[in-house]
This record gives C-alpha cells, structure tokens and sequence, in this order.
C-alpha cells in the first residue's frame, strides 16, 4: 500500500517501472506538453481489466497501447502520444507489474508512440484484481479520411473487407482463464495496426469506413455499419476468415466466431473501384496477409445484415445480445 501513498515509494515506483521503460527524461511534472501545429486532434480513452492479465499472444500491457492505437487509426488519425493511468492490487508482484510495462514500451517502439503522462494509484487487498489500466491517445487527423469512422462515405455498391482472421484473441483469453489446453496453440492476435492502415492511406485508397473489430465481433461492427447508414448488408460465409483450429474450438464449445472479440483486426469498407488495390496492400503487411472480402453494402434500405451461409441458406446477423466471454480486453 506504500506504493500508492504518493511519497517515497511512489516515486521509485513511476520512476524505475514506468519512467524508465517508457523514456519519459526531464522533471515528471503533471502535465505533458505536446505540438499539434495548428492541425485536428483526435482524442480516445479506454479501461483494460482483461483476465487474466497475461495470455497467450500478449498481456494487459500490450492490450492497452494496441487498442488505444487502434482506435485512433481507424478515426482516420495518425497516432501521436499516449497517457497511462494504472490501478494496483495490493500484493500485486512487481516483477509482473515490469514485465507489463515492457510489454507497452515494446508496443509503443512498434507503434511509433510515447507514453507522455500518466498515474498511479494502489488499492487494498481485495478491490481491484491485479492491476487494471486506463489508456489515453492523441492523433493528427488526415483530414482526406476524418469521416472514416462515422460511415457518412459509404455507399451502396461498397465492398466489405476484413483484414484476417477472426476470434483468435477470444479463444486465447479463454484458455488463460480455464486453463485449457489445445492440441493448437492459439495466440491473440493483439497488434497495434496504425503502420498497416497507413499503408492504406499514404496510397491514397479509397476507404470509406474503418472500424477496428473488438467487442462483440464482426456482426456487431456490421449492425453498428447498417445503423449509421441505413442500408442493408450482405456477407458470405465462405469469404470470412476464421482459423480452422478457432472454427473447431468453437464448434465443440457452442461459440460463434463471428461475435467474438479481436484485438488486430479491422473492417474496412471501399470503393467498389479499389477493393482489389486495397485488398493486396494489405496482405503485403504482417497483419493483414490473410485480409478477404467479406460483402458489400446493398442497395435497399433497411439496416439489416444478412449472410449467405456455406449451405446456400440465408442468415440474419443479429446484434449481440449477452456476453459470450466477459472481461475480454
């Protein structure tokens, strides 16, 4: 609990685990100030209190600078410096708690971002679980692309794609938390994507929308999609990309990969001119070798989303209703 008492202990705690691994020099005043010339800001925030805190593929760490970024790429922004707020368990080990915040600085380098501020509080025994982290992001808009995340570009005829496969993060947090064990070791696909989505906009492609897909999947982002423009969606279940080794853990649980959380994938909706260009960018990056046209925005209006099955059938996919796994990121 010396930790949090804001003295002693808390400084050596700013200094030597965050401070240190972040490459915050210089007095740690209480505000950090950064230029924005006279450009656009996006703005984000977010909480992490993924259990457990280190799974397969990443750690509560990795998480919160990849989701902060990845929100910020999707708004059509280039991220530019991030804050760090942290909530310590009392007995919370303090080797974890360093491996954690290596796990951001790592993720800051390959982002090409700073932790510029933050905060750190301590919590008795018993009120918090292990640590839970709040990020803070900053970004300059591209001002082509400042509309990509509220889907005032999409129009009918606009091709639907999805940059790789989905449910891994799911599926991995889920073996963490159970323990269960695989013949197939899946990892989370945690990533931080800004470098692979500005491949994309430095090309001057047309994307009309982007939507990092978290919380709820794919068939949530696309209810979200049909809901702003208020056109029908159509899908086909042969184009999603789902990892055979997903698709078989999913199937003998009762889980539906197309609602479960992901943490380095994004959607993205494009001319019908430049589907195929923005399709082979993207699989010239790491993160989207697997990208796949998924469907396309129909010309009815109606803001339903329906996919044709492997069968031949027709599907409606429905808003999430419930939690298929709680705590995910």
């Amino acid at each position: 609990m010396g930790h949090g008492s804001g003295g002693k202990l808390t400084s050596e705690l700013v200094r030597d685990i965050f401070a240190k691994r972040f490459g915050m020099k210089g007095p740690l005043t209480d505000s950090s100030i950064i230029s924005a010339e006279a450009k656009e800001i996006a703005f984000t925030t977010d909480s992490y209190v993924v259990d457990p805190v280190f799974f397969p593929g990443g750690d509560i760490g990795k998480l919160s600078v990849c989701g902060t970024v990845n929100d910020l790429a999707v708004a059509g922004a280039i991220p530019l410096s991030l804050a760090a707020s942290f909530i310590i368990e009392e007995g919370f080990e303090i080797s974890s708690l360093e491996t954690i915040a290596g796990s951001m600085a790592a993720a800051c380098l390959e982002a090409g971002v700073s932790v510029v501020t933050g905060d750190t509080k301590v919590v008795e025994k018993g009120k918090a679980d292990g640590v839970f982290i709040t990020t803070s992001g900053t970004g300059l808009v591209r001002q082509a692309y400042r509309e990509a995340g509220t889907g005032k570009m999409v129009r009918p005829g606009d091709i639907l794609i999805v940059s790789g496969s989905l449910g891994n993060h799911s599926i991995a947090v889920m073996a963490a938390r159970k323990q269960l064990s695989f013949a197939t070791d899946i990892v989370s696909d945690c990533a931080p994507l800004n470098n692979m989505t500005g491949k994309l906009l430095d090309a001057g492609t047309d994307i009309r929308f982007m939507r990092d897909i978290t919380r709820g999947g794919l068939a949530t982002v696309l209810n979200e999609l049909a809901q702003m423009t208020g056109y029908d969606i159509h899908v086909e279940e042969t184009g999603i990309p789902v990892d055979e080794p997903v698709k078989g853990i999913c199937e003998m649980l009762g889980l539906d990969p197309l609602y479960l959380a992901n943490e380095g994938k994004i959607l993205f909706v494009a001319g019908p001119g430049d589907a195929e260009r923005v399709t082979k960018i993207l699989r010239s990056d790491p993160f989207g070798r697997n990208a796949s046209v998924v469907g396309r925005i129909t010309e009815t209006k109606g803001k339903t989303v329906e996919m044709k099955t492997v069968a031949g059938g027709s599907r409606i996919l429905g808003q999430l209703s419930g939690l298929q796994l709680p705590r995910i990121c």
